[in-house]
């Protein structure tokens, strides 16, 4: 119908725009002064991330001027309406200006199963405790944060290879693990599991690990997911870390050939 053909148009809109946005970011975190002192550096001194992790990946930076990127957005062709529907820019009640969603934020693009650009994390580098930590991009026609699973188009291919996928929590975190060689990660980033996430991961493995921080919030998160994981019919195994770590530090702290030796130690049968 008319209606289907007009949705199916504004959804490759969006999907036209979050690629051209997580481009954007990139570039400036590379190209521009701002973006190299405040991003690269994080991204590389702070976390140990690569440069050939960080291009994998699609890291990037937001300007800090609160409109800069919706400006080269409008100047590029991109129009307001899915600058408005992809959550990228937001508008004031009774304002007709844009103001940017992830400025002064360094950027981690949210892939879809088959490697579209479906949403964005953004996280603060300020110590401010009033501006939340992340910021993520809100439900769209393209994305449902229930249904995505965070680098699980990077991951497929190893989760398929050892029959197994290891569940973790946030961003950095799986970052981290693909950087050391262990490629069957991915995260629920942000949400408690649903089911749907794990009937997605379910395609590609009937065997999950879940590897959460070590400290009491960590092993209470791990086990909300587990009896959805065991009502899907699937074997769930837990790795608890040393308190002091979380999958992203302990990653870096150990050799691939370490993490894997680890994970296959303390996997424990759920039960």
């Amino acid at each position: 119908t008319e209606e289907d053909i007009a949705r199916n148009n504004n959804r490759e809109s969006m999907f036209a725009l979050n690629q051209w946005a997580a481009d954007y970011f990139q570039r400036y975190m590379y190209n521009e002064d701002e973006g190299r002192a405040v991003a690269l550096t994080y991204f590389s001194s702070k976390r140990g991330f690569s440069d050939a992790t960080i291009r994998k990946f699609g890291l990037g930076f937001c300007p800090s001027r609160g409109n800069r990127f919706a400006e080269d957005a409008r100047s590029a062709g991109y129009k307001e309406e899915f600058l408005l529907s992809t959550g990228l820019t937001i508008q004031r009640e009774g304002s007709s200006e844009l103001r940017d969603r992830f400025y002064d934020r360094v950027m981690f693009p949210v892939h879809n199963v088959s490697g579209r650009v479906v949403a964005f994390g953004g996280r603060t580098l300020r110590t401010d405790k009033k501006v939340a930590k992340y910021q993520n991009s809100p439900e769209s026609e393209i994305y449902s944060k229930s249904r995505e699973v965070y680098c699980l188009f990077f991951a497929k291919k190893s989760i398929q290879q050892e029959d197994c996928v290891i569940m973790v929590e946030g961003y950095a975190d799986v970052i981290s693990m693909h950087q050391a060689g262990v490629e069957n990660v991915v995260a629920s980033s942000g949400t408690s599991l649903t089911e749907e996430q794990i009937r997605l991961v379910g395609r590609f493995t009937n065997n999950i690990t879940l590897m959460y921080d070590g400290d009491p919030a960590g092993v209470k998160a791990s086990m909300r997911g587990v009896d959805l994981i065991l009502k899907e019919g699937m074997n769930v195994r837990i790795v608890l870390l040393p308190e002091e770590h979380d999958p992203d530090t302990f990653a870096r702290a150990h050799t691939s050939e370490q993490l894997r030796d680890y994970i296959a130690r303390e996997a424990q049968d759920f039960l």
